[in-house]
């Protein structure tokens, strides 16, 4: 696993270098910080910033690199994600108004809709990792984001609600809505929810994770982000899209804009342009080695 953590110098950047560093530490991960120059006068501020950064993945015994580029930072991040294939990358990120459509720094939106890994946006709040919620949306290419998340768990020991909003029934039947579904009849169907559901459960389990499904019926956006605020998450998992036009970029649909912007935790965004096959495959390699692994040790052990 290869992580690109990024850095400007800033509070933020600094945050977002903990996480990487957590993440890379318990997922036996290869690290390369790159640190950009802007303008000439941050200099000080990002080699300081680059300093940290090394010296806490020195502390947790990660392999790192450090690279420093002259250049516009969205430019020159697509262009190392393009040279060089990083399973995660991560950037801080601060709100720039309290309120208004667009919350986020622009930059953090077209570092997220331009590059092709996953991009996990850190906040202030977030310094560990032990509770995850993955926005499922109930098919099948959100196995992208599950196979991620699941080894980001089992590195850092943290449990994973898999969340769903099912949409609310026609006016005629207001009176039988209910906010909480029926999860194991869900997960015991024959619908392509419940199959997708049990697929993301498995991956989970097969990781040794933890693991929780919640379904509730209603309007999507209230509905996650009261399991946010109720669940005390350290991180939420959501997907994008790749753009149909001759442009190569992902397009943030509204949950996803929405979760990115007010959510005070960690959000991992997790292309849905991949296929899934090759993410899964690869994982369940990755466990089958973790597995022989400790089955030999243990043998070992006995002799």
């Amino acid at each position: 696993m290869k992580i690109l953590i990024c850095s400007d110098g800033s509070v933020a950047a600094d945050k977002a270098m903990h996480l990487g560093a957590l993440i890379a530490a318990a997922c036996n991960a290869e690290a390369t910080v790159l640190g950009i120059v802007e303008a000439p006068g941050k200099t000080d501020a990002i080699l300081g910033g680059l300093r940290r950064g090394l010296q806490m993945l020195e502390e947790k015994k990660v392999h790192a690199e450090l690279v420093t580029i002259t250049g516009q930072p969205i430019e020159e991040i697509v262009k190392r994600t393009e040279e060089v294939h990083y399973d995660l990358v991560v950037i801080g990120a601060t709100r720039k108004e309290t309120q208004g459509p667009y919350w986020m720094s622009s930059k953090t939106y077209k570092i997220i809709k331009s590059i092709h890994p996953p991009v996990l946006v850190v906040r202030e709040k977030t310094s560990v990792i032990r509770r995850i919620l993955i926005c499922t949306g109930g098919r099948k290419y959100i196995e992208n984001a599950v196979a991620l998340a699941g080894r980001i768990a089992r590195g850092m020991q943290a449990s994973v609600t898999l969340f769903h909003v099912m949409p609310e029934p026609p006016a005629l039947y207001a009176r039988l809505h209910l906010l909480e579904v029926n999860v194991p009849a869900i997960l015991n169907s024959k619908s392509e929810l419940g199959r997708n559901l049990r697929e993301e459960k498995h991956i989970l389990e097969a990781l040794r994770v933890p693991v929780e499904v919640k379904l509730r019926q209603g309007s999507v956006l209230y509905e996650i982000f009261r399991e946010i605020r109720d669940g005390n998450y350290d991180l939420v998992v959501t997907g994008s899209s790749l753009s149909r036009g001759n442009l190569r970029i992902y397009i943030l649909g509204d949950v996803t804009r929405e979760i990115v912007n007010r959510c005070n935790c960690a959000v991992l965004v997790v292309r849905a342009g991949m296929k899934a096959e090759g993410i899964v495959q690869s994982l369940t390699g990755w466990i089958d080695r973790i597995t022989h692994h400790g089955q030999a040790s243990k043998s070992e052990r006995g002799k």
